[in-house]
C-alpha cells in the first residue's frame, strides 16, 4: 500500500512544485512506482514534468466525479512516474465543491482508489489555504515542508504549523511530518546559514540533511518540460534532489 505525501507550505515561491517534480522523478529512477497529483490550478507541476496542460484527463474531472481516478492518470516520459494533470479548470472546483457532500474528502477518495498501484503518491497544492489545500492535507499520510533560505522564511512557519495542527486535530489525526527541506540554499551567505540554524532549532531531526541549492539549471528545466535529473543530470540541482531521494528512502526504511 503506497504512502501519500503532500508537499505543503502556504507561502508561494518556496520550491513546492520544484520539489514535487524532481523528487518524484528521482524516486522513479530509483525504481519506485510514483504518482504525482497536481492539485494546483496553475498546473506548473504538469508542464514541469513534461505533460501538456488542457488534456481530457485531469484532476478537476476526477474531483467532481466526471472521470474515474484510474482514467485520469497520464504516463510521463520517465518509467514508473505517472501524473494526474491540472490546468486552470481546477480554479472553478473550489466553488463547485462547496455543494458536494464530504467536500474536504474528495481528493482522499481519489487517493484511496489508487494507493495500491504505487509506492508513493505526491500531491502538489496551491500557495493558499482554500478547499484544494485542505483536500490535500486530508488525503495525505504526511507533509513534506519546503522552506526557502530567505529573510521572511521563518515568518510563515508558525502559521504553517497552526494549519497542520488544526487539520491533524479536527480532520486527519494520522497526519505526520514527513520531513522539512531547505531550498534556495546558498552556503556563501550568512543568511542561508542562519535560516538553516533556526529551522533546525524549530524542527530538530525532522530537517533533511540534503539541501537544495540556488541553481540556474534548476530554474531552466521546467521551461523544457523536464525534471532536472533528465535535463542536466550532473548539475548541482540534480545531485541535490537525487541525494534527497536517497535520504528520503533511508528515512522510510527506519520508519
Amino acid at each position: 500500500m503506497g504512502k501519500v505525501i503532500t508537499v505543503f507550505n502556504q507561502k508561494g515561491g518556496v520550491g513546492k512544485t520544484t520539489t514535487n517534480v524532481n523528487l518524484s522523478a528521482c524516486l522513479a529512477l530509483l525504481g519506485k512506482r510514483v504518482l504525482v497529483l497536481d492539485n494546483d490550478p496553475q498546473g506548473n507541476t504538469t508542464s514541469g514534468i513534461g505533460v501538456e496542460k488542457g488534456g481530457e484527463r485531469n484532476i478537476y474531472e476526477a474531483l467532481l466525479g466526471i472521470r474515474t481516478p484510474e482514467d485520469s492518470i497520464v504516463a510521463t516520459s520517465i518509467e514508473g512516474l505517472d501524473i494526474i494533470p491540472s490546468d486552470m479548470q481546477l480554479a472553478g472546483a473550489e466553488i463547485e465543491m462547496i455543494e458536494l457532500e464530504s467536500r474536504e474528502q474528495r481528493l482522499k477518495e481519489i487517493v484511496e482508489a489508487l494507493r495500491d498501484a504505487y509506492d508513493y503518491i505526491l500531491i502538489d497544492c496551491p500557495p493558499s489555504l482554500g478547499m484544494l489545500t485542505i483536500n490535500a492535507l486530508v488525503a495525505a499520510d504526511s507533509v513534506l515542508i519546503p522552506i526557502q533560505c530567505e529573510y521572511y522564511a521563518l515568518e510563515g512557519v508558525s502559521q504553517l504549523m497552526s494549519t497542520y495542527q488544526l487539520v491533524k486535530q479536527s480532520i486527519n489525526p494520522e497526519l505526520e511530518i514527513q520531513g522539512v527541506l531547505l531550498t534556495m540554499y546558498d552556503g556563501r551567505t550568512n543568511l542561508s546559514i542562519q535560516v538553516q540554524d533556526e529551522v533546525k532549532k524549530y524542527f530538530g531531526d525532522q530537517v533533511y540533511h540534503s539541501v537544495i541549492p540556488r541553481s540556474i539549471r534548476l530554474a531552466e528545466a521546467p521551461s523544457f518540460g523536464m525534471p532536472i535529473i533528465t535535463y542536466d543530470p550532473r548539475s548541482k540541482g540534480a545531485m541535490a534532489y537525487m541525494a534527497l531521494a536517497h535520504e528520503f528512502l533511508k528515512w522510510e526504511e527506519k520508519a
